[in-house]
């Protein structure tokens, strides 16, 4: 049995002076401009220079902690970071110092890739190499992109949005989900060399397929959103604003988007999304609805309960897809030799 649970995480600015050092973390070793930096700061600056993440994450925890407890499970649950406080070096450090020998670890991302998944295998390995020897054990719970209760949380969500959508136009609405775009070259790596790649974007239109399905719809669009670097560099397409162009060329005056590839109303979702989205959608004169993302949901925690359980009894493995799933790794450890390469790394914000 574990000692704890860690929920490791992207991290996020709590105030304008945070900003541009927070950018200077997640851009570090990768030439980008500092022009660049200010651009993206200005999405920040523009909601306080605030990322909702780290409180999001606060929210999950607390749900997280009242679920072990119901289940029985004495587990006290850690919060650590990439690129801001509290970063996942110092959270390890604490958990050491507090005699923790052992302890598994959720990461907010559902995905496999670089981004997704081996940069967290690499977050763990540099905080237990920073702690040195007494370092406990860290294992990395599996992706969790096609669990039936993200599935149903995300499809709830979906219907719920379309109740939104005025009853003359929601009869024609079109179903759109979306999720971090990276370069095309970093797909194209993601996943074991022997599963073919792509396991990114195959991950992606799996869990929307899965969540269209249980929503009632048998057609619908994966695009994608959050797209940075430079212009010569390919990436996943089309990009959502960009979509909504050709939907509008089509006749479509009503769409549902959801942020499948998020588990949580983050920076991307609310900039790229609520706010770029939305404004474009408004000038075409379409009628736009963006579903919840689940962290929110009850089932979020109840899921992260069941990987725990799935993890500690060799308890049944639940998921609904057909596109295999990894991300199991011990003190950083890749799932296969070459596992997730990437070439360029993305900026996320």
């Amino acid at each position: 049995m574990p000692d704890a649970l860690l929920l490791l995480s992207f991290g996020g600015p709590e105030g304008p002076e945070d900003v541009i050092p927070f950018l200077e973390n997640v851009t570090r070793g990768r030439g980008v401009p500092p022009e660049r930096l200010a651009e993206v700061a200005q999405h920040y600056l523009h909601f306080g220079g605030i990322s909702p993440i780290n409180a999001l994450n606060l929210d999950i925890i607390a749900a997280v902690e009242a679920d072990l407890a119901e289940a029985g499970l004495d587990l006290p649950v850690y919060f650590g970071n990439r690129n801001w406080h509290p970063m996942v070096e110092d959270t390890v450090a604490r958990m050491t110092a507090d005699g923790v020998r052992s302890a598994l670890v959720f990461a907010t991302s559902a995905w496999g890739g670089y981004s997704g998944c081996r940069q967290y295998d690499e977050d763990i390995a540099r905080a237990r190499a920073a702690v040195g020897e007494g370092a406990p054990e860290l294992v990395k719970l599996r992706h969790y992109f096609d669990h039936p209760l993200l599935i149903e949380s995300f499809a709830d969500a979906i219907t719920a949005a379309v109740a939104t959508i005025p009853a003359a136009r929601r009869d024609g609405v079109r179903l759109v989900f979306t999720a971090h775009s990276i370069p095309v070259a970093a797909d194209l790596a993601a996943g074991p060399p022997a599963d073919g790649g792509r396991l990114y974007s195959r991950q992606v239109a799996e869990a929307a397929r899965l969540c269209a399905s249980a929503a009632g719809f048998t057609d619908y669009d994966v695009v994608w959103q959050s797209r940075s670097g430079p212009p010569q560099v390919p990436w996943l397409e089309p990009d959502i604003v960009d979509h909504l162009d050709i939907l509008h060329g089509k006749g479509i005056d009503a769409v549902v988007v959801c942020p499948v590839g998020f588990v949580s109303d983050h920076l991307e979702v609310i900039w790229d999304l609520d706010n770029e989205a939305s404004a474009r959608a408004a000038e075409l004169g379409m009628a736009f609805a963006r579903a919840a993302t689940p962290g929110t949901d009850a089932r979020f925690a109840r899921m992260v309960v069941e990987l725990i359980q799935e993890r500690v009894s060799a308890g049944l493995v639940r998921g609904l897809g057909e596109v295999p799933g990894y991300g199991c790794t011990v003190d950083g450890a890749l799932c296969a030799p070459g596992c997730c390469e990437s070439p360029k790394r993305p900026i996320r914000r």
